[in-house]
């Protein structure tokens, strides 16, 4: 498994410093990010999923703790939009350049819109997916909002 990817490229140009962890991706687990933060002996609410969505038609990618739920009419109230909805996972991998699994906020095809939940600021260091399946990049959540330019709120269901 490389641990070089778009998302460390990314990170590494805009200079932020990182950690990178490789587990056993299980492609039959329930939840990605549940799978993730377990084979890593981690919280799940300091392991983040990255989710595709759209907001009104645009993309929109959505930082949550790997342990909740994203309510689409908070996620569209925090964009300024009227509906939001999931993106299947062919279109989110042809938005982002990345397969479902792992998908990262980092080093996608073209920057979009991206809100993090405020709770993951809370914590000291926090797991994002570092762009392949079973590679997770742990930061500060505060750069992970300031790299991304996000939308800090409140979007769980």
């Amino acid at each position: 498994m490389s641990k070089v990817t778009p998302a460390t490229r990314a990170l590494t140009a805009a200079g932020v410093a990182f950690t990178v962890h490789a587990y056993d991706y299980d492609p039959d687990a329930e939840s990605i990010g549940l799978q993730a933060a377990s084979a890593l002996g981690e919280d799940p609410a300091q392991v983040l999923k990255t989710l595709m969505a759209l907001v009104d038609g645009k993309p929109v990618c959505v930082i949550v703790p790997s342990d909740q739920e994203v309510s689409m009419k908070k996620l569209a109230a925090a964009v300024s939009g009227k509906a939001a909805q999931m993106m299947k996972p062919p279109e989110a991998e042809r938005v982002t350049g990345f397969k479902v699994g792992g998908i990262s906020p980092f080093g996608q095809r073209k920057p979009v819109r991206t809100v993090i939940e405020q709770g993951a600021l809370a914590h000291e260091q926090v797991y994002v997916n570092g762009g392949q399946r079973g590679l997770q990049v742990r930061l500060k959540p505060a750069d992970v909002r300031d790299v991304l330019k996000a939308v800090v709120a409140d979007v769980l269901a």
